[in-house]
Formats: C-alpha cells, structure tokens, sequence
C-alpha cells in the first residue's frame, strides 16, 4: 500500500502536532460512526494496521532523505518536537543506541483533552516502532512506558545494530 498520498512533505511545514490533531478531529466522527457499524475492535485493529503500514513507509522516505543512522533519526526528531511538541531528556547517544525520555508529550495532552486518549496511542504512540522499523530496519524500539498509558515519561530506547558493512562506512 505504497502511494503517494503517504509522501509527507506536509508535516515539514506544519509538524506533527498540528497534523495530528487535524487528523483526529476528522477522524473522531468518522470512527465512531465506523464503530456503529462494525463494531469498535474490528475498525481499531484496522486503524492500527494501517496506522504501522504508513508509518513504516514515512520511515524509509526520512531515510532516503537523511540518512538512517542515529545522528540521521536524531535530526528528524524536528518534526515530532516543532512548536515544543515534546519536551525529551537525551540519556545516551551513541553509533548503536539511542536513548531518551519524553517528559512531556502535547499529543497526548491533546488527545486527552479531546477525549480520546485510546484513539491517540494508535495514532501516535503505536507508530514509533514501524517508523524506526522503515527508518531502518536493523533499528528497534523498545519502550516499556508513555505518558499516553499514565506513565510520567516515555521511555524511548533505540538500538541501532551495526552491521559490518555500517562498521566500515563509520570508519
């Protein structure tokens, strides 16, 4: 499901933020009457599925763009932080691991102020591992908690596995 609707030069302008919150005002009343329809889980399984294909695409557009190395996804954390979207603490940084915590999040502000918090982890919060998947795919993501849940932090840690050929490009 590649098209060219999923090129995002849009959130370049605006940030994310401001995209998601447009989106989730569109989509609110078009889910619940989805919900209606078919039943809530059903569509949220789709949403989520979706959610992860485009997020997996916009990951390998921001490598081909930037790079996919740490500095590379480092850098492209612009857009999720325009208009100090999110507030982040960098513990580690390193040629294999990324390391941060999220001490305050605007998204999920924004989807709780709206009343839809279980809507906002699938639309933001359930990206992050397909993005950095798309981003590079011998990245992963763990992350044990976010304030979307009720944590006081997200804990973003990324591990960036080297392999011999990125071993010999770094030298």
């Amino acid at each position: 499901m590649k098209n060219n609707y999923l090129r995002d030069e849009l959130t370049k302008k605006i940030g994310v933020l401001m995209r998601r919150e447009t989106e989730v005002r569109i989509l609110i009343p078009f889910l619940q009457g989805l919900y209606e329809e078919f039943g809530k889980e059903k569509i949220l399984n789709v949403l989520e599925k979706t959610i992860k294909e485009i997020a997996e695409t916009q990951g390998e557009e921001l490598s081909k763009e930037y790079g996919n190395n740490v500095d590379a996804f480092l850098d492209t954390l612009k857009f999720w932080t325009k208009n100090d979207a999110l507030e982040i603490d960098i513990l580690e940084k390193s040629e294999s691991k990324l390391s941060f915590n999220v001490t305050r999040c605007k998204y999920a502000e924004m989807y709780n102020a709206l009343g839809v918090s279980d809507i906002g982890a699938v639309l933001s919060c359930n990206r992050d591992a397909s993005l950095i998947k798309g981003f590079n795919p011998n990245a992963s993501l763990d992350r044990k908690k976010t304030i979307m849940s009720g944590s006081k932090c997200c804990t973003f840690r990324y591990n960036f596995k080297l392999t011999t050929l990125n071993k010999l490009e770094n030298k």
